[in-house]
């Protein structure tokens, strides 16, 4: 798929540079007659999350490890900040691309220290600069440094190594992160955390990021854009999140969000956004509840079930009454699927 209005960037995006551009890469291997990447054009912004999302076999981890070429493109370029890389050393261009993968890939004879200074190290920092930065990492991912410096990462849990992963992926301070699956090996509610704690720390440092999941949830929960990849190694849509689960390009798309469309679209879109009608103080014995305006319409719906309530008022940034959501306008933000 060339790139097209569907692939472009959004008009609010078009003062943001690309920081990562894949122009007609393709990768063929021998004695395979489809390709595992077919003919790929894609552009990821400055400071923005891209997911690449789809099927098994589809190609999104192939693209992947395409853009730091752990893996050479048979056809195509490569771009990051502008500068064609698809030629360069491939090791100084991993050195300034992060890289987490599922099973974090932590030296098991390395402190934790160690493992997340081992890039700086590489590149020549002193000793100072290197414990600093290691220490105001571990503490960015949630890790106290006097605590965990000087452990080893058996002595860590699935979630703790995870962090130390991504701490190491940013020691460098690299202008853009790859993730493959970084939270697919852990239980659901330390991957929520995690999850939301990716988020924070994203808000802080808004590096460039493509990650690749098969979870359809964790693509809208961290994804700025999907980058959607179908049967034949090819992208079939690349639009937001709830572009894709509003405007599915194609049956393939449609089926793959499937028929819970409707209320994970509820999770995007933030109370405050919609229309509000007046706050009124309930009458005596009225179930109450209450949301915040940047709380979602899912979490909103939640509130009111959880209280019995069939309106909620919506509470602005100052803990005061902006309004009331209800039931029927949350109802109104589903669209019919048959439609």
């Amino acid at each position: 798929m060339t790139e097209s209005a569907a692939t472009r960037p959004p008009e609010t995006a078009a003062a943001q540079r690309e920081m990562i551009r894949l122009e007609g890469v393709s990768k063929r291997y021998p004695g395979q007659d489809a390709p595992a990447v077919d003919d790929l054009t894609l552009s990821v912004l400055d400071g923005e999350i891209v997911v690449l999302l789809g099927p098994s076999g589809c190609g999104k981890t192939t693209t992947l490890r395409l853009i730091n070429r752990l893996i050479e493109p048979t056809a195509g370029r490569i771009l990051l900040g502008g500068e064609d890389v698809t030629r360069a050393d491939p090791d100084e261009l991993r050195r300034r691309i992060g890289y987490v993968i599922q099973q974090v890939g932590l030296f098991p004879h390395m402190t934790i220290a160690a493992n997340v200074g081992l890039i700086p190290r590489t590149l020549g920092w002193d000793k100072k600069r290197v414990r600093a930065r290691v220490d105001e990492l571990l503490d960015m991912v949630g890790l106290d440094p006097g605590t965990y410096r000087g452990r080893y990462p058996k002595e860590l849990s699935g979630g703790q190594q995870q962090r130390v992963g991504v701490a190491r992926a940013l020691a460098a301070d690299p202008p853009a992160m790859l993730m493959d699956e970084p939270f697919g090996a852990i239980d659901p509610i330390t991957r929520e955390r995690l999850q939301d704690a990716f988020l924070e720390i994203q808000a802080r440092i808004g590096k460039t990021i493509v990650l690749v999941t098969h979870d359809l949830t964790e693509a809208l929960k961290l994804g700025d854009r999907i980058a959607m990849f179908g049967e034949g190694a090819k992208l079939v849509q690349y639009d937001t999140p709830a572009a894709i689960l509003a405007e599915p390009a194609d049956a393939f798309v449609a089926e793959f969000v499937g028929s819970g469309a409707a209320m994970r679209r509820l999770r995007l879109v933030e109370v405050g956004s919609i229309e509000l009608g007046p706050a009124g103080t309930p009458a005596a014995g009225t179930p109450a509840a209450t949301v915040r305006a940047d709380q979602s319409l899912y979490e909103a719906l939640d509130a009111m079930l959880r209280a019995g309530a069939e309106t909620a008022t919506v509470l602005d940034g100052d803990g005061r009454p902006a309004g009331a959501v209800s039931w029927s306008a949350i109802v109104r933000q589903t669209p019919d699927p048959g439609q």
